[in-house]
């Protein structure tokens, strides 16, 4: 479960690093929704706050919702009177990410930077430009893989973990029902229990019983699939891309496509499409990490019918999750990293699934169930247990982060070659081109990139 970033250069020069830092920002585009989380009201001893009491301000800076709203930060000013936090949000994960690499190393970026997993490996190249998080404290506190991937080839800890992206089922219940499929969330975990070929075969009785769609997308079912294999485009010891001849992720291309054949809705996720899709109940299942389901209520929030089921195919998977890191250069190093301790507590953490429902990463805070499911059933009405028609949601997403057994290995060339595989999926899904010369075309954009 150990994901260690093998092979990472981490003694270039400064000088050779920064400008490689700012080509990397032009050079690379993400399209992944990002998700994160917080954490606590008792601050540990180690992240007692400032290292005086010179009045000073600590700038945090996210993306999308981190659950980080200003009750919480004034908590912290409240613990600090001497610290002033001021938060920055970014729009997207992108925009984050290009302003992280333009600046780090040359200064300008905020106390407190919260990077999104998938650009992760990128970071890790620039470790030693980060400050050191090791502590005693921080020993066992999250899950080990959330841990091992932010930890450098020298043992220094560059990022406090945030949220997870544990993987469950959401379905569609009258959908199901119309088709002749048990309701029961409980029944219909049984119903998919086993692997991807289960999952579909369950699809196919679904498409003959006259379903609409099964699945949203070749796109999304792939990227779950995916996350499933230890190393499917790099070499986690050199780098280097040995996605050509991995014969894993080519028969998880032919499985998605075959099935996207017949039982896709062809939709892109986060697509204008694709949202209205989930308002007007046009696919009966998919795969959802636990900060989905924000998603899922925004986009169809007249909607009675989505559940969740504690359940997914192959076992266990995540998909995003994000970490704060401290820059090393920064004016406050100490009282950044206290602040960036507290943030990423259990108690802030279970704060924040409640405020934004970014999933906890943190061992404490994934044990306690009674709390996790508080969360899902706090706010506004109709909350999220309310709208998923659950009071267990915090139950069944903290048995789907222990269900995960792969951390896949992801280099600095991931997002390149995923990004590739996206579009290959994509043409074979609007009928631009089939399945194999798609594949051919994506080889060879691989072959380019390597």
């Amino acid at each position: 479960m150990h994901l260690l970033h093998k092979g990472v250069n981490v003694s270039l020069s400064r000088r050779n690093k920064t400008a490689g830092i700012a080509a990397g920002a032009a050079v690379f585009a993400l399209s992944v929704a990002a998700c994160s989380s917080s954490g606590d009201a008792n601050p540990s001893d180690s992240a007692s706050g400032s290292t005086s009491d010179e009045q000073i301000t600590l700038t945090v800076a996210t993306f999308n919702d981190f659950g980080y709203t200003q009750d919480l930060l004034d908590e912290y000013t409240a613990l600090h009177p001497n610290i002033t936090v001021v938060p920055t949000v970014a729009a997207t994960s992108n925009d984050a990410r290009t302003n992280y690499f333009a600046k780090l190393g040359a200064g300008g970026l905020a106390d407190v930077e919260a990077i999104e997993v998938d650009w992760l490996p990128e970071v890790m190249q620039y470790s030693d430009m980060l400050a050191d998080l090791t502590s005693d404290d921080t020993t066992g506190r999250w899950l080990d893989w959330k841990t091992a991937a932010a930890t450098d080839a020298d043992g220094r800890l560059i990022g406090y973990g945030t949220d997870i992206g544990p993987e469950a089922v959401c379905y569609n219940a009258d959908l199901f029902a119309a088709a002749g499929l048990p309701t029961d969330p409980t029944e219909v975990a049984s119903l998919l229990e086993g692997g991807w070929d289960t999952y579909f075969q369950v699809g196919q009785q679904y498409m003959d019983a006259g379903g609409n769609a099964w699945f949203d997308g070749a796109g999304a079912t792939y990227q779950g699939m995916i996350n499933q294999v230890a190393a499917a485009y790099e070499d986690p010891d050199t780098g280097a891309l040995t996605v050509a001849d991995n014969a894993e992720v080519k028969d998880i291309y032919d499985q998605v496509t075959t099935a996207a054949s017949t039982m896709s809705a062809h939709l892109s996720q986060w697509s204008d499409d694709w949202y209205a899709a989930l308002a007007n109940n046009e696919f009966a299942t998919m795969l959802c990490p636990g900060w989905m389901l924000g998603v899922i209520q925004g986009a169809a929030p007249d909607t009675t019918s989505w559940n969740v089921a504690d359940v997914f195919p192959g076992g266990g998977g995540n998909w995003g999750g994000s970490y704060l890191t401290v820059p090393a250069n920064g004016a406050h190093v100490e009282e950044a990293k206290a602040l960036a301790d507290w943030l990423t507590a259990p108690e802030q953490q279970l704060k924040a699934l409640a405020n934004a429902g970014t999933f906890p990463s943190q061992v404490d805070a994934l044990s306690d169930e009674a709390s996790l499911n508080a969360a899902f059933a706090s706010g506004d009405e109709p909350t999220k247990a309310t709208y998923f028609n659950s009071d267990t949601l915090g139950t069944i997403f903290s048995n789907r982060a222990n269900a995960i057994t792969v951390s896949p290995f992801k280099g600095a060339l991931y997002f390149q070659v995923n990004d590739a595989m996206q579009n290959a999926l994509t043409r074979v899904e609007d009928g631009s081109q089939d399945a194999t010369t798609s594949w051919n075309q994506f080889l060879t954009e691989v072959s380019a990139i390597g």
